[in-house]
């Protein structure tokens, strides 16, 4: 088939690659002339300063030419394309909804090419991004505004784990397709034909509007799930004495109808899927006067969870933050990714700043020019406190204390690194959990507090 993947964001570009491998004759599509010529050169270091996901770039080095084609150009793809799938930003905005306005001027422009095309074959115009309940019937209605003729409208939400992205689209756990039309869920199967009938997968047909709240239920589960433990499970740990909070999880996990995906306490979930998807369907329910209390209290835990241990360490270490140098280290939201959408350590970072501390230490294996881009000087001055390392060892260095933000794997063993590099008096901030050996660390001097313990010092 010939297929065209309208932007190439995380979404886009993992999906074209993927789908090249599938034989298809992918044609990815974005205005962004930099990002194309970025792809097209094939280099890894290329393709990852926009998109950075293990195992895409050999993808697209291996299908490129032959499967994989990129253009800014949708005219001169479009003639003779079965299907196009939109993968288009869809931001918040600031009362929780989301903005389509980059989707409606794409979709837009895109219908205009589509109306003036020769070929008028069935074109399938398919929502890949997370788009409120009912924006199929939106997209339907643009598509009759420009006149296109023989088309039809599916909502095929992605349901893609950043860092396991490509995995993920090869091995999917369902495949959620909706459709008004059996026509167009014939080209669809047709597209994905080597999930129907799986052993494994479930390939799930339904209307557009299911399709599209399955998306948001799905996430917002999974928040709701990580918030209650961090607002239950890690505030047991924290309060009552004697309480491990690696044991409780296991006890309680240990039942076959509770998962463990979720239950590792932390500073937070970011990353741009959750917080965005739950604000947005609170803002839909609402509008539709149905009661949001759960979906609040659960979006609340997580944005406490990204700054109360610095309130903690000011409290229970009595640390003060003023003039102190505090290294942040994971600046993505998760390992094995530079996107920092959403992420604690922005929470992080900016409460810090706001505590008055004389320098901030930043490292990510993945992230530090990213960072450099969202913590911009020209737009806070005080993001000029914030220096850039290219190790962890390097940025605890001259350091006060430290904060753990993410769950890069080198952190894991980090505390023979801090017992070399600096001597207590020192605050270590464990947001991931990654220092499982902690009280080695105590018992030298250095004080440790973390997601679900009391705090650590050579005293208790």
């Amino acid at each position: 088939m010939k297929i065209i993947v309208a932007g190439t964001g995380y979404v886009g570009l993992v999906h074209a690659a993927v789908c090249s491998e599938y034989g298809h004759e992918i044609y990815a599509y974005d205005n962004d002339a930099r990002k194309i010529e970025a792809f097209t050169t094939g280099e890894a270091g290329a393709i990852e300063r926009y998109v950075n996901e293990p195992g895409l770039a050999a993808i697209i080095r291996e299908t490129h030419g032959r499967y994989l084609f990129f253009s800014t150009d949708l005219e001169s793809i479009l003639e003779g394309a079965d299907a196009i799938f939109l993968c288009l930003p869809t931001p918040p905005n600031l009362n929780g909804s989301t903005n389509l306005t980059c989707y409606d001027a794409a979709t837009r422009q895109i219908a205009d090419v589509a109306a003036r095309r020769e070929d008028t074959r069935r074109l399938l115009f398919i929502n890949k991004s997370t788009v409120p309940i009912g924006t199929a019937r939106h997209l339907e209605g643009i598509l009759k505004e420009h006149e296109v003729v023989n088309f039809g409208v599916c909502s095929n939400p992605e349901f893609l784990a950043e860092g396991n992205a490509v995995d993920d689209a090869r091995k999917p756990d369902r495949v959620v397709v909706g459709c008004d039309q059996e026509q167009d869920f014939k080209i669809m199967r047709r597209i994905y034909s080597q999930f129907i009938h799986h052993v494994r997968i479930k390939y799930i047909e339904t209307t557009p509007e299911t399709a599209e709240s399955i998306k948001y239920v799905a996430n917002t589960m999974l928040l709701t799930y990580i918030s209650f433990w961090n607002g239950v499970g890690a505030k047991i740990g924290e309060s009552f004495p004697n309480v491990s909070i690696d044991d409780l999880r296991m006890g309680v996990t240990a039942d076959t109808r509770i998962s463990t995906w979720g239950s590792f306490v932390s500073n937070g979930a970011g990353g741009s899927c959750f917080g965005k998807d739950i604000s947005s369907l609170i803002y839909q329910l609402r509008r539709v006067n149905v009661n949001t209390k759960m979906l609040e209290a659960s979006y609340e835990v997580n944005e406490f969870q990204k700054i109360y241990l610095v309130d903690r360490a000011i409290n229970e270490a009595r640390f003060a933050f003023n003039n102190k140098t505090i290294a942040v280290l994971g600046l993505a939201f998760k390992k094995r990714t530079n996107d920092m959408r959403d992420a604690s350590s922005i929470k992080v970072i900016e409460c810090l700043l706001g505590r008055g501390v004389a320098k901030i230490h930043a490292y990510d294996p993945l992230a530090n020019e990213t960072a450099r881009v969202c913590f911009d000087p020209e737009r806070n001055i005080l993001f000029e406190k914030i220096s850039y390392f290219d190790s962890a060892k390097a940025a605890i260095e001259e350091s006060d204390g430290l904060f753990l933000s993410s769950d890069c794997e080198e952190f894991r063993g980090l505390s023979r690194t801090i017992e070399e590099t600096v001597k207590p008096p020192y605050l270590v901030i464990d947001g991931r959990r990654m220092i499982p050996d902690y009280k080695e660390l105590t018992e030298k001097g250095y004080t440790y507090i973390a997601v679900g313990c009391q705090a650590m010092t050579r005293d208790n």
